[in-house]
């Protein structure tokens, strides 16, 4: 009996979940060796039956049999696997931020840090109407998934995504009341993406949800493991919610490429969208900025808005490691598990919903 080898020989399938190893280029890839999580490792009050299978004690386990590094037991190598990772755990936690969101301040960055409200801001807006958009785009393909773990996953994947626009919505109804236009921006971005569900392609939209998944969860790394990035949202309401959206798309961020891989979505297809997302999402989201401040009082006040550009140039959030992170994307045979995030996670998870969970107060309690 020997453990489960997660890296791949060049030219093999991804469908036996093997992750990517030793080629040129690869950012952060690992062997991960035999994977084994259980289900307890999580707090029982963090789980809900959406996205969740846990049961018990129980522990999953991915194994092999034989003598090379591609061999696999026969239920490892059942037909119909379309997860890359059938021990993944996608839990949707029912959770609210609106009480801790009501004493928020207008500049509410570190600081008071004019730039770094309105984009924390701007990224909010987006969310909603975008997470919406990701849920169609991989539900039109649900009846296409056959492999009952990846139907887990994106059961998982669609009630956190539906929890984080909720939770979205809500910090940007307060941002507006203090003068942002998040609502204007959900507005444009709403009938935007609707217009993009009618007349584009659904494998190109599945498409576009993946390569925007990776910005997310590139984000989201980032988020997780550097200080300085986290304490950029200044209030802890808003620094909370970002922290727990980030612990979320590290959980699945894999989950709507597996759909897109599932469904035969083709290479060329995948890396072009990435293209001209990258690009378009960058100088999108600059644009909302640059306006929100034409608009706001304070950015003529003197010297304002020059020092706070400045502290903005030495953010990690404009860094090339980042954007060298998200052209990796681009990469032949790229997969989002290439980068191993497991342990980043779990410290997350015991962080956030441990025992001693800093959110989980913020948890809703099951009603009958």
């Amino acid at each position: 009996r020997k453990s489960l080898n997660l890296s791949r020989v060049p030219g093999e399938g991804r469908a036996a979940g093997a992750a990517p190893s030793g080629s040129a280029g690869a950012v952060g890839r690992t062997d991960r060796g035999r994977h084994t999580m259980s289900t307890t490792e999580l707090s029982t009050t963090e789980l809900s039956t959406t996205g969740s299978t846990a049961t018990g004690s129980t522990a999953t386990e991915l194994t092999t049999t034989g003598t090379g590094p591609g061999a696999l037991a026969p239920a490892a190598a059942a037909v119909g696997r379309q997860s890359s990772d059938p021990t993944r755990l996608v839990p949707t936690r029912r959770i609210s931020f609106e009480e801790s969101l009501q004493d928020l301040p207008r500049y509410f960055a570190t600081g008071g840090d004019l730039v770094s409200s309105h984009l924390a801001a701007s990224l909010s807006a987006l969310f909603p109407d975008g997470e919406d958009f990701f849920v169609r785009s991989v539900r039109h393909f649900r009846d296409q998934i056959t492999d009952p773990e990846l139907k887990r996953q994106v059961a998982g994947f669609i009630g956190q995504e539906s929890v984080h626009g909720r939770e979205h919505r809500l910090l940007n109804d307060r941002l507006a009341e203090l003068g942002y236009p998040t609502k204007r921006i959900e507005r444009f971005t709403k009938r935007g993406l609707a217009f993009r569900t009618r007349v584009a392609p659904a494998k190109a939209n599945l498409a576009a949800t993946a390569a925007l998944e990776h910005f997310t969860a590139t984000l989201a790394e980032l988020l997780l493991t550097n200080e300085e990035a986290r304490n950029m949202f200044g209030h802890d309401g808003v620094r909370d919610l970002f922290v727990w959206h980030a612990l979320e798309e590290s959980e699945h961020k894999a989950v709507a490429f597996d759909v897109y891989k599932a469904v035969g979505g083709s290479e060329r297809m995948r890396v072009w969208t990435m293209k001209s997302n990258r690009f378009g999402f960058v100088a999108g989201l600059l644009l909302q900025i640059a306006v929100a401040l034409l608009f706001d009082r304070s950015t003529y006040r003197r010297g304002g808005l020059r020092r706070s550009l400045a502290g903005f140039r030495r953010s990690p959030l404009i860094s090339k490691d980042l954007w060298q992170q998200l052209r990796d994307y681009d990469r032949p045979d790229f997969h989002p598990d290439d980068r191993d995030t497991t342990e980043l996670v779990e410290q997350w998870r015991t962080e956030l919903f441990g025992p001693e969970g800093t959110l989980n107060g913020n948890l809703l309690k099951a009603t009958a």
